[in-house]
């Protein structure tokens, strides 16, 4: 009979996969520079994109560097959850 995941991996899956979606989010946010670009904000059509000027972080890291250590960080905390599962077992 197999046992249920622990609650701390259940957590710590549910924050990867949190900090997995808000960096790709950041990381397509960085990407989105381009008039032309398929991610748009809104569904306007005007074919225009003016640049948010609200800031996510400080001037010194980038919102794509940002994106890519939340990434990261994703990746480091499942390995860590499925530790824990298979550790708990």
């Amino acid at each position: 009979m197999k046992r249920p995941t622990p609650h701390s991996a259940t957590a710590l899956y549910a924050t990867a996969a949190t900090s997995a979606v808000i960096g790709a989010l950041l990381w397509l946010r960085s990407r989105n520079n381009s008039a032309d670009s398929l991610f748009l904000y809104g569904s306007s059509g005007s074919g225009v994109h003016t640049p948010s000027a609200w800031r996510v972080w400080s001037s010194t890291v980038t919102e794509e560097r940002l994106g890519m250590y939340l990434l990261g960080a994703a990746l480091v905390l499942a390995l860590a959850a499925r530790l824990v599962a298979t550790w708990r077992e």
